[in-house]
């Protein structure tokens, strides 16, 4: 009897904190997650920056005995003012002397990828001015570009994804439900097609020594807005028609982004993910929503009674002038 009642009252304890609960394994799901690619990349690749750390120690130890007019300190100081200039964008290579870092091209392209929050982090700027400048650019145009991308995507959504499901329910007579699920995954496959994989086929034959899954791997990053920068189009050599090249992977990243969120707000329109999101949220308390409602229906009768009053000013304006009736005339009509 005693552990009936106790399993009964864990129960309605669980069912009444249910949504804190949730947002607890939530908490700890997402911790273990951490932990897991920490420990997955570290034992990835730990073993290749030992071996690139010996070659670099062996190479720097032959060059010193080859040229035992240079001293080790030297050669630090050469080393660390050539490795702060690459963290600039500027690169004491023969090769890469042919590129501007600041040019128009460049800087539209790194605009925009200020104000998508990508952020290669291959050139920054560096002058005082350039730094101020830049924190006034992101702040006023990392909202405005929000706001620009919420609202092509509302619209986009409008075309793309509510309009094609509510065809198919009502001329067809399929299940809304089924349909949206249907609709959402032929939209990620097509959007991973055209933005993912043709890109990638494109960026491996135009860049000399990207091979297609480094392709893959710099449209996923850089759609995704992580951009750690590893990989950047256009820093070639000699890099063909590098102008128009750099506008056109500023358009990509910029029609990539529209993409995906689009196919990120009709998977969230899906009534299952719906369900599963309101698992981790706060539930409101009845007396709020009491107030809620009350304030709404308060609301709504206010609007209309100034509507009914605008009506009726508005009548009164169209109606022709009627003068005021004098008092006997008014006696006179009441006695009759």
């Amino acid at each position: 009897m005693l552990q009936s009642l106790a399993g009964s009252s864990c129960v309605r304890l669980v069912e009444r904190h249910r949504s804190a609960w949730c947002f607890g394994f939530l908490v700890l799901g997402y911790l273990l997650y951490l932990v897991f690619g920490a420990v997955v990349f570290s034992s990835v690749e730990l073993p290749y920056e030992d071996l690139l750390r010996q070659e670099l120690r062996k190479l720097k130890r032959r060059f010193l005995e080859e040229h035992e007019c240079l001293s080790e300190p030297q050669l630090e100081q050469f080393l660390g003012r050539v490795l702060e200039a690459s963290n600039y964008g500027v690169s004491v290579l023969s090769n890469a002397s042919g590129n501007w870092n600041w040019d128009f091209t460049s800087a539209l392209f790194f605009a925009s990828t200020v104000l998508s929050t990508t952020g290669y982090g291959h050139t920054v700027p560096l002058s005082d001015g350039g730094k101020a400048f830049c924190i006034i650019y992101s702040v006023i145009g990392i909202p405005f570009t929000l706001l620009f991308l919420t609202a092509v995507v509302q619209r986009v959504t409008i075309h793309v994804t509510r309009r094609p499901v509510l065809y198919f329910h009502v001329r067809w007579g399929f299940s809304k439900q089924a349909v949206a699920i249907v609709h959402a995954v032929l939209l990620g496959v097509i959007t991973v097609s055209c933005f993912f994989f043709i890109p990638a086929a494109v960026f491996s034959l135009l860049e000399d020594d990207w091979n297609f899954l480094e392709s893959f791997y710099f449209c996923f990053i850089s759609l995704s807005t992580i951009g750690l920068g590893d990989y950047v189009p256009g820093e070639g050599y000699n890099q063909k028609f590098r102008e128009l090249y750099k506008i056109g992977i500023t358009c990509y990243l910029l029609l990539g982004l529209i993409a995906m969120l689009v196919v990120l707000e009709t998977f969230c329109e899906l009534h299952e993910l719906k369900k599963f999101r309101k698992m981790f949220y706060v539930k409101k308390d009845k007396e709020e929503d009491q107030v809620h409602i009350i304030e709404h229906d308060q609301m709504s009768f206010s609007s209309i009674t100034d509507q009914a009053a605008s009506v009726k000013e508005d009548q009164k304006q169209d109606e022709p002038f009627v003068p005021p009736q004098s008092p006997a005339f008014a006696d006179g009509a009441a006695n009759q």
